[in-house]
């Protein structure tokens, strides 16, 4: 199993920026496709972003497109999300997964 830890969060402004950290352990990122997920209160976890194992390959949901950058450092066995012009509707938990496990979330709250 892999072990993963999000960092990062915290209460930003509308327009603010936000990045986040996932911190793997047990198991290295190389050879892994990465994700980012979150959670509103009463929602179902929602797909933010994904990256391949190399680095080369990323994709985003539609709401987050052009605001958002996923990125890895294999080296360093962390992911990252890189959040700028943040919304009210980008508040909720931000979850990582990777090889079926997942994080604890890190939570992320932008004001109105």
């Amino acid at each position: 199993q892999v072990q993963l830890v999000e960092s990062g969060g915290g209460l930003v402004q509308t327009g603010g920026s936000l990045r986040l950290s996932c911190a793997a352990s047990g198991r290295s990122f190389t050879g892994s496709g990465v994700a980012w997920f979150r959670q509103a209160p009463g929602k179902e976890r929602e797909f933010v972003a994904h990256i391949n194992w190399s680095g080369e390959r990323t994709t985003y949901a539609d709401s987050v497109k052009g605001r958002f950058t996923i990125s890895r450092d294999n080296t360093k066995n962390t992911l990252y999300l890189q959040m700028n012009s943040l919304q009210p509707e980008d508040t909720g938990v931000y979850y990582c997964t990777l090889g079926g496990s997942w994080g604890q979330g890190t939570q992320v709250t932008v004001s109105s």
